[in-house]
């Protein structure tokens, strides 16, 4: 009896075995992978800088100018020839050393006639002084002998003004400049032309000028309580050169003027600035930080952390206590060093990012870590917006 064979599709099961079971595995598998790509990504990793309120000396940097702390110009006070010159142009002088020498000839003669006319007066007032006694002359007579006597006293004393005169002395210490006059030149008491001028530059003024708005401004928010005075010694003020450079001294504000140019609308504030060196000269131009106050809850904020809105509005990112981004527009009132001063919009204890801003977005769910990118530095002042 001829055996029966099984069937086809069992007769190559066993081959066909393996091949199916890579097939229902690569079901499965791709399955898994559908289920993988569907699944949320990783919250992205932000770094956080957390708002602080502390205590930040606000200043402002102004334009200024340097101005002489003296200024003298020598006039001689007689007339005559000079005949010396005795000073080298740009050297320092002291105050009464002898500048120049005025011909002193006849300011002697005037000066032996005076007392002469003195001795003669002298005597014959003496001599009226005993006659009045005895009534021997009358009381005009005594009188007018009197005041020639005190009138030829007065004329010797002119005289001896006049030959001092004739040594023109430097009426202040400081540096001179240039000598507009020569040995043999004539000069005349009172002339409008200056012989030459010393100028005092140790101390030195520097006159700043300040936008009357800006004033008002500190007003308000020290009459608010936003700013506290820094003290009651005077205001401390620190230079900067035309070049960059700073100047090593440290000053002190004076004083403010009490009138409001009309042209330019700003006031004018004059500091005064040790100068030993004499590196400051009278005009140069420079730039001065006027300490204004402290500012004892400020809110600083990164210059990373911020961004400019197409109207020019100051927005930061704010990461939430669930640790979702919000917007927030914020009030910058200034710059403090490397960090933005703000008014509204931002409370001390939350946090704002400053690295991986290209990540994110308003509303989005972050991984908050503290920022590697963040120095403040709060020592370079304050700068208006």
């Amino acid at each position: 009896m001829r055996r029966k064979e099984p069937a086809r599709w069992l007769r190559g099961g066993a081959r066909s075995f393996p091949l199916m079971a890579i097939l229902l595995l690569a079901g499965c598998s791709g399955d898994g992978a559908q289920q993988a790509s569907s699944a949320p990504p990783p919250a992205p990793e932000v770094g956080v800088y957390t708002i602080e309120a502390q205590a930040v000396t606000l200043t402002t940097e102004l334009p200024g100018r340097t101005a002489a702390f003296r200024v003298a110009e020598v006039r001689p006070q007689v007339s005559g020839i000079v005949q010396k010159r005795l000073f080298t142009e740009g050297s320092e002088v002291k105050q009464g050393q002898q500048l120049y020498q005025i011909d002193p000839a006849p300011y002697q003669a005037a000066l032996a006639r005076a007392e002469a006319n003195l001795k003669s007066a002298e005597n014959l007032g003496k001599r009226y002084q005993r006659l009045i006694k005895t009534n021997a002359i009358s009381r005009q007579q005594y009188d007018d002998a009197m005041a020639a006597w005190a009138a030829a006293r007065a004329e010797v004393e002119a005289a001896r003004i006049n030959m001092r005169y004739t040594k023109v002395l430097a009426p202040i210490s400081g540096r001179i400049g240039r000598s507009y006059v020569s040995e043999g030149a004539l000069v005349t008491g009172g002339q409008p032309q200056e012989l030459a001028t010393v100028t005092q530059l140790d101390p030195i003024y520097v006159d700043i000028t300040q936008p009357v708005t800006k004033l008002l401004q500190l007003q308000r928010a020290l009459e608010a309580g936003l700013i506290e005075q820094s003290g009651e010694q005077a205001v401390p003020v620190t230079l900067t050169l035309e070049d960059g450079s700073r100047y090593p001294q440290a000053g002190a504000l004076k004083f403010s003027e009490v009138m409001v140019d009309a042209g330019t609308g700003s006031v004018t504030l004059r500091a005064e600035f040790p100068n030993p060196d004499g590196k400051l000269l009278p005009g140069m131009f420079v730039r001065a930080t006027v300490q204004e106050g402290v500012q004892p809850e400020a809110k600083l904020v990164p210059q990373q952390a911020v961004s400019r809105g197409p109207d020019g509005s100051a927005n930061v990112l704010v990461v939430t206590a669930a640790n979702t981004v919000e917007a927030r527009r914020v009030q910058t009132l200034g710059t403090v060093g490397n960090a933005w001063l703000v008014g509204d919009g931002i409370e001390p204890g939350e946090r704002v990012i400053t690295e991986g801003l290209h990540r994110v977005r308003p509303g989005i769910q972050v991984n908050p870590v503290p920022a590697g990118n963040v120095e403040l530095k709060t020592d370079f002042g304050v700068a208006a917006k």
